[in-house]
């Protein structure tokens, strides 16, 4: 506890300020939930996927069409299309909303 009242007393008053902003609170409140959303989703499709392979293998193994590829290539490409997808999401995100709360609470700040 005396260490962190130390490192409190030494900090940069501009990372006070920030801190101390509403919007700066509002960003990592907003990227804090919508990064739990889309991790909570990859879990849901990987693992979702992974129990698949583990007590569905028939389903994954029925061919599509008269050929050779079964319905698990599909799927699986599914999986990492839905990564590039929620990854794109989150890219997007930050380089709009969030750029835009980061260059408001640093003009606040300066």
């Amino acid at each position: 506890l005396l260490r962190e009242e130390a490192m409190t007393e030494n900090r940069d008053p501009m990372v006070a300020r920030i801190e101390a902003n509403p919007a700066y609170q509002e960003l990592k409140r907003k990227r804090s939930s919508f990064g739990w959303i889309l991790t909570i989703l990859m879990l849901v499709v990987y693992y979702g996927f992974i129990g698949l392979i583990a007590f569905d293998k028939e389903f994954l193994a029925r061919p599509i069409g008269s050929g050779v590829t079964t319905l698990g290539i599909p799927i699986a490409f599914g999986v990492i299309i839905f990564t590039i997808v929620i990854t794109g999401l989150y890219v997007r995100r930050a380089n709009s909303e969030y750029d835009r709360l980061t260059a408001k609470i640093l003009e606040e700040a300066a």
